[in-house]
Formats: C-alpha cells, structure tokens, sequence
C-alpha cells in the first residue's frame, strides 16, 4: 500500500513563500508519476503541478507558472513544491498523489494515491 504524508503548508503573507514536502512509502517511488494538487472550499479539486517518474517532465497550472516550482528526488522517495510570490488566491488544501499511469497526467481521476492535505492560507 502506498502512503504520502504532506507536510510545510502554514499561514503567510501576500508574496511568501512556502515549501511543501510529500514523503511516500511503499511501492516503487521512482516508476511514479507524482502530483500536487489543490483544493478551495467550495471549489474542485485541481492540479497545481505534475512531474514525470523521472524528473525530467514538468506540468505546471497557469495559474502558477512563474511563481511555483515541482521536484522529486528518488534517493528519498520525497516530492517537493517550491511556492513563492504566493497570492490570496493561492489558499487551499495542497495535497500529493501518486499516479500509476506511464505518463503525466492533470486530472485528479488519474490519480491513485493521495494523502491527508496540508493547508496554506495566504492573507492580504
């Protein structure tokens, strides 16, 4: 069974900047297209970031580009979101997921595994 625990989320200001961390066991980390996505009350699920297995893809929202930055590193089996300038709008839950597919994917229903969410809230 796969399992992601988030971690990093907190309250900042308009242009902060926070780094999110998602620790994985069990399976394969390194064959694993991962995800961050996020979640507004109210709103759907989307997709913030995605990466391929090997690092070398990366899929950014609009919404995002610029501002955040997606990476893995196997060795640790850990997947990271650099958030910076982050805006209001920005605040929601952020959670991990792990995709079995070969290729990356930006829909939540691709996904198979997720963790609990961390929140970020950014006020003005």
């Amino acid at each position: 069974q796969v399992q992601l625990v988030e971690s990093g989320g907190g309250l900042v200001q308009t242009g902060g900047s926070l780094r999110l961390s998602c620790a994985v066991s069990g399976g394969t980390f390194s064959r694993y297209v991962m995800g961050w996505f996020r979640q507004a009350p109210g709103k759907e699920r989307e997709v913030v970031g995605a990466i391929s297995s090997s690092g070398l893809y990366k899929f950014y929202a609009d919404s995002v580009k610029g501002r955040f930055t997606i990476s893995r590193d196997n060795a640790k089996n850990m997947l990271y979101m650099q958030t910076n300038n982050l805006r209001p709008e920005d605040t929601a839950v952020y959670y991990c997921a792990v995709s079995l597919q070969q290729v990356v994917r930006t829909h939540y229903a691709e996904y198979n595994y997720w963790g609990q969410g961390t929140q970020v809230t950014v006020s003005s």
